[in-house]
């Protein structure tokens, strides 16, 4: 079975975790089914970093079979905005 896309895994992560942005890259040099995910949700306001990661991995659990490496930044929209501001 091959790993789903980059954009099948964003289509899922807005659509299970309400993510108001999401950003997910392949990561092909470092294997197939390796992905990088910037996940923004409103979900995540007043959780610990463990527990944002569970959600992730529970919305994609159908998925996660076919990937082998997951690299997560789970961010609130606050936190979003702040980290995008002090970038301007």
């Amino acid at each position: 079975m091959e790993p789903p896309t980059a954009e099948e895994l964003r289509q899922r992560l807005q659509e299970r975790l309400q993510a108001e942005h999401v950003e997910v890259r392949d990561n092909p040099q470092l294997c197939p089914g390796s992905f990088r995910l910037v996940v923004v949700s409103g979900t995540f306001r007043g959780l610990k970093t463990l527990q944002r990661h569970r959600l992730v991995n529970e919305a994609l659990k159908e998925e996660l079979g076919q990937i082998h490496a997951l690299e997560l930044r789970t961010l609130t929209p606050e936190q979003w905005e702040a980290e995008r501001a002090s970038l301007a």
